[in-house]
């Protein structure tokens, strides 16, 4: 059975006090991000869907997708989107030596680079690790080298293919607040939930007062 915080905890908030769990508010604005893209169609998707909300989210990218799906991830830019970096294998920090995932995150954050040198990088120095899996070695150097680690105060579970739609989008309506980063992924696995969670998520979360912003 797995296991994982769909409200992250506070004491993990507190003791993991260098990543970002969340942006505080008072504005009722709350932080969107989708990981693992671009995914040829659901990406395109995603984008359609904010727009119709006029939302804004954060698309934490995997470097081999961006350099397979370039037209997609310059649409996303284009559109008014953040971009982060999610290593360029989706690796697993835990089981990766410090060395060979920093060279990992370097070479997604060259296709960043590479791909938009306009943009306004900061965005290439917003980082997810894979999994929410980094080592203490890992996340210093990368804290270090000016990245932001950005990780979640509601995770979605659209991943976790054992759970229904609705219960997808009860985990987000039932644990938003204002400046809560939610966690999405925009890929073919979690396409069934997140094409029954995310729409109704915009519409609720916007009756609600909610407003979509990117993470600079």
């Amino acid at each position: 059975m797995k296991f994982y915080w769909i409200k992250t905890n506070k004491f993990i908030k507190k003791i993991f006090p260098n990543y970002v769990w969340d942006i505080p508010n008072v504005e009722n604005k709350i932080y969107l991000t989708f990981d693992d893209g671009p995914t040829p169609e659901i990406t395109e998707w995603v984008l359609e869907e904010l727009k119709k909300h006029q939302a804004k989210a954060t698309f934490f990218c995997i470097g081999k997708n961006i350099n397979n799906h370039a037209a997609i991830f310059l649409k996303t830019i284009e559109e008014g989107h953040s971009i982060g970096n999610h290593t360029y294998n989706h690796l697993k920090g835990w089981i990766t030596s410090t060395e060979d995932y920093l060279n990992n995150i370097a070479l997604c954050k060259s296709e960043i680079d590479n791909l938009a040198p306009t943009i306004r990088n900061p965005q290439s120095a917003l980082f997810r690790p894979p999994y929410g899996k980094v080592k203490k070695s890992q996340s210093k150097k990368l804290r270090q080298l000016g990245y932001k680690i950005i990780m979640w105060d509601v995770l979605s579970a659209d991943f976790d293919q054992t759970i229904t739609p609705e219960k997808c989008l009860e985990n987000i309506l039932q644990n938003v607040q204002s400046g809560s980063i939610i966690v999405f992924h925009d890929s073919v696995k979690a396409f069934k939930n997140l094409e029954y969670t995310l729409p109704r998520s915009l519409e609720i979360l916007g009756q609600r007062g909610f407003t979509f912003e990117v993470i600079q």
